[in-house]
């Protein structure tokens, strides 16, 4: 027998946002402001960030992806987050984690996103 555990049937892939907390519109904002320098789009438009999760304390999570694991800015586009959202007011802590499950797809741009690029 192995002891691996399936996701449940109808599980969410990516992990909800915390959409009603009164920092989200903000920390939102925060990420369009970062861009990947391969592509004219911001990272939040590419469908580059899956989850932001933000605290009662204000701690912000940030569950993001890259467009392909060897991205050449996959260990500075993080930090380039961190700058981004944690000056905020009312921001105490920006924790970063990069996923690669699902992996990014083009499916997960914005309308804005594919427009810019000519997809539409």
């Amino acid at each position: 027998m192995t002891d691996t555990t399936q996701p449940m049937e109808g599980a969410p892939l990516i992990a909800p946002s915390t959409v009603d907390h009164p920092l989200f519109d903000a920390v939102v904002e925060g990420c369009r402001s970062v861009y990947d320098p391969e592509i004219p789009v911001n990272i939040y438009d590419l469908g580059l960030i899956y989850t932001i999760s933000i605290s009662e304390e204000n701690d912000v999570l940030i569950i993001m992806t890259l467009t392909a694991p060897g991205c050449p800015v996959a260990g500075d586009m993080p930090g380039w987050i961190v700058d981004a959202v944690e000056p905020m007011e009312g921001v105490k802590t920006v924790d970063v984690q990069l996923t690669w499950d699902p992996p990014w797809g083009m499916e997960m741009m914005s309308d804005e996103a594919r427009l810019e690029l000519g997809f539409m």
